[in-house]
């Protein structure tokens, strides 16, 4: 902080002390000086009069219009600029804000604090609050320019640090992810060229078992053929016996018979 007085802050104007809070600086507007401004008599404290205030107010109002329309114009300007440069850039976050010795912009403004600069909170009056900054200095600044939570610059290493373990977690995901699939596609692979020699086995063993049955058909055939030869034989021979019998029977009646010799003696 530049141009803090403590003979400006809380000790002279008594207000009363509170506990400290813990705030952060807010990125939103920058108050501008309000030096040229309301042309009221300034005391020796360092307030102004009571008579010039109301005016000086509204001095300050129409001027941080003013320039707000003025930032707003020049950034756009900028943006156009940057729309047609090659090269990329960011607007800094080194923003400052204005703050002042008092709880009104009738007093006169002290110095400056830093956006993302943490601050601890002593008091509220108005739209103004009372801070305490790292170096003991103790000012008013508008309510609207505090926030809870730290500002984006300052909780950025803390981002980028989580962001980069997560990433390097993702990334130890991702690998033995793609090893457990390769692992995966190996031992499909392995099992694919299994099964290919398996069936590859299975239609050869169907090969020799159709040749098998081919063979033991054709045996049973050449064996079926052999059983009626040798039972044709049979009947043919069993035919010629009994047909030579039956000859024979018919024959042998029909030879005459032989006479028997008579004894001589007799």
């Amino acid at each position: 902080m530049s141009g803090i007085s403590l003979a400006d802050t809380d000790s002279e104007r008594g207000f009363p002390k509170t506990y400290p809070q813990k705030l952060w600086m807010g990125r939103g507007l920058i108050a501008p000086p309000a030096i040229g401004c309301g042309g009221g008599a300034t005391s020796v404290d360092g307030r102004d009069s009571p008579d010039s205030s109301h005016e000086h107010g509204r001095h300050m109002r129409t001027f941080k219009t003013l320039m707000l329309g003025v930032s707003l114009g020049a950034m756009a300007l900028a943006a156009q600029a940057q729309e047609a440069d090659d090269n990329q850039a960011w607007v800094s976050d080194g923003l400052t804000t204005f703050v002042r010795s008092g709880p009104t912009d009738g007093y006169r403004i002290v110095g400056t604090l830093t956006a993302g600069e943490p601050v601890s909170v002593l008091e509220t009056s108005g739209s103004y609050t009372r801070v305490q900054n790292a170096d003991g200095d103790t000012v008013w600044v508008l309510s609207d320019e505090l926030q809870d939570s730290p500002s984006a610059s300052v909780r950025l290493p803390e981002l980028e640090a989580e962001v980069a373990s997560l990433t390097s977690e993702l990334e130890g995901i991702n690998d033995e992810w793609e090893s457990r699939v390769a692992t995966m596609t190996e031992t499909l692979e392995q099992r694919q060229q299994r099964i290919a020699e398996l069936e590859t086995r299975n239609r050869e063993l169907d090969a020799e078992a159709d040749e098998a049955l081919r063979q033991v058909r054709g045996l049973q055939a050449r064996l079926d053929t052999q059983e009626e030869d040798l039972l044709l034989r049979y009947f043919m021979y069993g035919g010629g016996v009994a047909g030579a019998g039956l000859l024979v029977g018919l024959i042998v009646p029909h030879l005459p018979r032989r006479r028997k010799k008579r004894d001589r003696w007799f």
